[in-house]
């Protein structure tokens, strides 16, 4: 795993990364967007728990073929309207779907469910935070840990909330000769999150301060649910690459990313998770899908799993616990042994 220290830079992707957050409500917005002009889109879902906004706009059948920016956001279901204020700076700019009279900025959005218990009930995401993120959006440095979308993020939340450990925001970057892959995450997990060598480092705590291990825990029949699962577990991610793809070409890559949260992530993409992958490339000025030869759209797809694994092992790593629930990135702590 390369140095948490590392400081991310996604210019390379042809994006931009901003972040608002409620701290006192552990919410907060992550909003992903081209630093000027558009982007080609599509997406995979994984989990049977999703939260989404104008997903349908990224099917490669689509008549719409540009997304304008990717929000990612805390709030539950009640989060997705603060994608208005990302719809409001991009008309501000005449960024959008051109029509008589103006344009309609297309921007697809995802939850995770962070309603409590680290903050209020009552604390989602607006659209002036998000407005005020995608005002923000910067490629370098990319905060990252407990911040934006990541604010209330936990995981490890198969053994209750109680045992579970923070989540949040991480970010990578791998390079090729002739193109980068990357990849923005946002973990709010059911399960377990795991290093390279497959060692659990952030999740559920047993009694004696030591992991539980929830995938095995529950294969075995030793862990009951909580009594609410279905509503607190989310991992969010987009996949930026600056090769051209097509958008159908884009569903794979999103799709073969998702490889990541199950080596990751364990369990990951249940029925109780909402996990989402976006991907995107800076949409080219003739709006046209190109052809790529499969062994390289199998290269970006090995790639982006790649980038995604360490997204997913910074956001526990750069995460600060709150309120009883520990962080890897706490002062006086860590995790357990």
């Amino acid at each position: 795993m390369p140095s948490t220290t590392t400081q991310v830079d996604l210019s390379p992707l042809g994006l931009v990364v901003g972040h608002a957050s409620d701290s006192a409500g552990a919410t907060g917005v992550t909003v992903v967007r081209a630093p000027t002009g558009a982007l080609r889109g599509a997406a995979a879902v994984l989990g049977r728990a999703t939260g989404t906004r104008e997903l349908d706009a990224l099917a490669p059948q689509h008549v719409v073929g540009r997304v304008d920016a990717i929000v990612l956001t805390g709030g539950s279901a009640y989060g997705l309207g603060c994608a208005d204020g990302v719809m409001r700076w991009m008309e501000e700019r005449g960024r959008g779907f051109a029509i008589g009279g103006g344009v309609v900025p297309i921007v697809p959005a995802a939850v995770i469910f962070d309603l409590g218990p680290l903050g209020a009930f009552s604390a989602r995401p607006t659209a002036a935070m998000a407005y005020a993120a995608c005002d923000d959006a910067r490629a370098t440095p990319v905060a990252e840990g407990s911040v934006g979308a990541g604010t209330g993020a936990t995981v490890g939340k198969g053994a209750g909330i109680e045992r579970a450990m923070k989540g949040g925001v991480g970010c990578w970057v791998e390079h090729a000769p002739d193109a980068a892959v990357g990849a923005v995450a946002v973990v709010n997990a059911l399960g377990d999150v795991r290093d390279a060598s497959g060692r659990i480092i952030a999740g559920a705590r047993a009694d004696d301060g030591r992991f539980v291990d929830v995938a095995r825990a529950l294969a075995r029949g030793e862990l009951a649910l909580p009594a609410e699962p279905a509503a607190r577990n989310t991992t969010l991610a987009v996949i930026g690459t600056s090769a051209p793809l097509s958008r159908l070409a884009l569903a794979q890559l999103a799709a073969a990313a998702g490889a990541a949260l199950t080596r990751r992530i364990t369990p990951a993409g249940t029925s109780f998770d909402g996990d989402a992958i976006f991907a995107v490339t800076p949409l080219p000025e003739r709006d046209t899908d190109l052809a790529l030869a499969p062994r390289r759209l199998l290269q970006l797809e090995v790639m982006a799993a790649e980038a995604l694994e360490v997204a997913v092992e910074r956001a526990v790593r750069h995460a600060v616990g709150r309120e009883g629930i520990p962080g890897l990135a706490d002062a006086r702590g860590g995790a357990p042994a």
